[in-house]
């Protein structure tokens, strides 16, 4: 014989393992992560990163050419690509902005530094601090492109709200 308050947390276990609660609707916490209406499902987008991360390589070159500020302009190609992004996009992408503008910065210093110093003086330079150069680029790349993501972003709503 079982006790009341058992048939009830039983109950609630076998809700909670069908996906449906007292009204028939599906629970958040057991919707799938990779069908429509998932918790993760638009969290990020394989293909929106590829597009952020070669346009993000493009305005690394694009701002890295400039002559007057050549190294910083690295950076502001990453944040206008970014905030390109976010003003013409109408989801945020802030995971794949970050991301691409994190692997392009990272690995644009790593290959700097390889080709700016004299080739075996690179070579055991990125051999003792490589990670801690990569990891410097990548912070501030990431960075760059998320508050340019952020400002295009912003702009697009100001644009779009009703006065």
């Amino acid at each position: 014989m079982q006790r009341s308050d058992q048939k009830e947390s039983e109950r609630s276990v076998d809700d909670i393992l069908s996906g449906l609660n007292s009204d028939d609707e599906p629970t958040p916490t057991t919707q799938s992560a990779g069908g429509n209406g998932g918790r993760f499902s638009g969290l990020f987008s394989p293909r929106a990163f590829l597009a952020a991360l070669l346009l993000s390589v493009g305005g690394l070159v694009v701002g890295g050419a400039i002559p007057i500020i050549g190294f910083f302009g690295r950076f502001a190609g990453i944040a206008a690509v970014g905030f390109l992004i976010g003003l013409v996009g109408s989801k945020r992408r802030y995971a794949e902005v970050g991301l691409a503008g994190a692997i392009a910065a990272g690995l644009a210093f790593v290959i700097s530094t390889l080709f700016s110093v004299f080739a075996p003086f690179a070579v055991q330079l990125l051999a003792d601090y490589g990670i801690a150069i990569a990891g410097v680029g990548a912070l501030s790349g990431g960075v760059a492109g998320l508050v340019g993501h952020y400002f295009g972003r912003d702009l697009r709503s100001g644009l779009t709200q009703d006065l």
